[in-house]
C-alpha cells in the first residue's frame, strides 16, 4: 500500500520538497523518532531554529499529500585534507508506510542538488553499523564505502 492509504504510488511530482520550519516540530519529533532518535516537538522545535541560524546547515521535510513523510538534514563543512566544502547528509529518514516509492532517492538527489548549488565537492553520509538495510540501499544510490568513522561522547 502507498503511503498513507493511497492505492498506487506518489510521483515525484506528488511530493513536496521544502526546508522545514519551527511549526513543522511535531513531524520533524516524529521523523527523528522514526530513526531512533526520540525527541518532544519542543525539542525538535530547538533544533529547526538552530539548523535555520546556520547558514551551513539545511533540513528538508518531504510532504504527500500535506502529511510528512520523510526528513532530510545537511550540514556543509570544509574539509581540510581536500581543501574544499564537503556536504554531509546527518539524518535521513522516511516513513515506515512511506517506503519501497523513491522517496529516500528523491531526498538524496535533492540533497546532491543543494550540495553541487553549495559548491561542495563531495556528498557523504554516515549510518550506523547495524542499519544493513541503510547501507544497502546508499550503495545502491552509489554511494561507495568511506573510511571508519569512530565516536566518543563527551557526556551531557
Amino acid at each position: 500500500m502507498a503511503p498513507h492509504g493511497i492505492s498506487v504510488p506518489p510521483s515525484e511530482t506528488d511530493i513536496d520538497l521544502r526546508n522545514a520550519t519551527p511549526a513543522d516540530a511535531e513531524d520533524v519529533a516524529q521523523l527523528l523518532a522514526a530513526l531512533g532518535y526520540p525527541c518532544e516537538p519542543e525539542d525538535a522545535a530547538e533544533r529547526i531554529a538552530a539548523i535555520l541560524h546556520n547558514d551551513r546547515q539545511t533540513l528538508i521535510l518531504a510532504r504527500y499529500r500535506g502529511a510528512a513523510c520523510g526528513l532530510l538534514s545537511l550540514d556543509f563543512m570544509y574539509y581540510l585534507p581536500l581543501g574544499t566544502t564537503t556536504c554531509r547528509v546527518t539524518a535521513l529518514v522516511v516513513n515506515e508506510d512511506a517506503r519501497g516509492y523513491g522517496l529516500g532517492r528523491l531526498l538524496l538527489r535533492d540533497a546532491e542538488r543543494r550540495a553541487r548549488l553549495g559548491g561542495a565537492a563531495r556528498l557523504e553520509v554516515t549510518s550506523a553499523g547495524h542499519r544493513t538495510e541503510a547501507h544497502a540501499f546508499y550503495r545502491a544510490c552509489g554511494f561507495g564505502e568511506g573510511a571508519v568513522r569512530f565516536v566518543k561522547s563527551l557526556g551531557d
